[in-house]
């Protein structure tokens, strides 16, 4: 199993955080964003990381070649259009990742090691999105509908009597879904005004065909880092997870 993570933009709703760093290099309880993301997978015994660079690309490209220098599968990708663009391109850049099983992964998702384990443990269904639920949504929330265990729709805009949960922004590709997805990509960027589009406008396309399934993380540990509230939510979630990993460490070696 690969990763791609896709921390292409600067994060402005940030600002001035993010003035001169993209949100990605944002400390979180002592390390950064894509420090969080990438010591988790290789937890998991994911090895295989590609992360889609933007907005000061020069800083996560130091980051990640001195914090991770012992892992030659750790590397970035470049997507040169981020300015211009939205993520459905950054995920296009990383296309020639995707020729085997592999996880997506928002880049301002923070997750603890156990999700992660749910996810990988999801089963082999072709594209599996990882929902959660809670009392209401708002417009920024990615919220999707369901069949039983089949996503039928995912979008910000769906009707707030329809809402099923809401994406986490963590996928995986299995089987045939990789290949699914990369054509379906390569058709919808034939059409110039998908350069704004999010790459989950695909999946929402993909989900008629019936190959997409949810994988639902309720009671599972995450945060989403779009704005300052988020970012101390965030380190306030991740300060307590590592304070009680110090301590189980502390007990068993007692």
């Amino acid at each position: 199993m690969k990763a791609i993570i896709l921390s292409a933009g600067q994060g402005k709703r940030l600002l001035p955080l993010t003035e001169n760093k993209p949100k990605a290099l944002l400390p979180v309880a002592g390390k950064t964003i894509i420090e969080w993301q990438i010591d988790t997978l290789l937890d998991a015994g994911i090895t295989d990381i590609v992360t889609v660079t933007g907005f000061r690309a020069d800083l996560v490209d130091e980051l990640i070649s001195s914090r991770y220098s012992q892992y030659p599968a750790i590397k970035t990708r470049y997507n040169p259009f981020h300015h211009l663009s939205d993520n459905l391109v950054s995920c296009w850049v990383a296309r020639d990742s995707m020729n085997s099983e592999f996880l997506l992964i928002n880049g301002d998702t923070l997750f603890e090691p156990a999700l992660l384990g749910r996810v990988l443990e999801s089963g082999q269904d072709p594209i599996s999105v990882t929902v959660d639920t809670k009392n209401s949504y708002d417009d920024d929330d990615m919220k999707v509908t369901t069949e039983g265990t089949r996503l039928t729709r995912i979008s910000k805009s769906i009707n707030s009597d329809r809402i099923d949960a809401e994406s986490i922004g963590v996928l995986a590709f299995r089987g045939i879904g990789p290949g699914l997805f990369r054509d379906a990509m390569d058709h919808t960027l034939k059409d110039k005004a998908a350069l704004k589009l999010w790459y989950l406008s695909v999946i929402d396309k993909l989900a008629d065909t019936g190959v997409v399934s949810i994988c639902s993380i309720n009671g599972y540990q995450w945060c989403e880092i779009d704005f300052m509230g988020d970012l101390e939510r965030a380190t306030g979630l991740f300060t307590h997870a590592t304070a009680t990993e110090t301590l189980q460490a502390s007990a068993a070696g007692s």
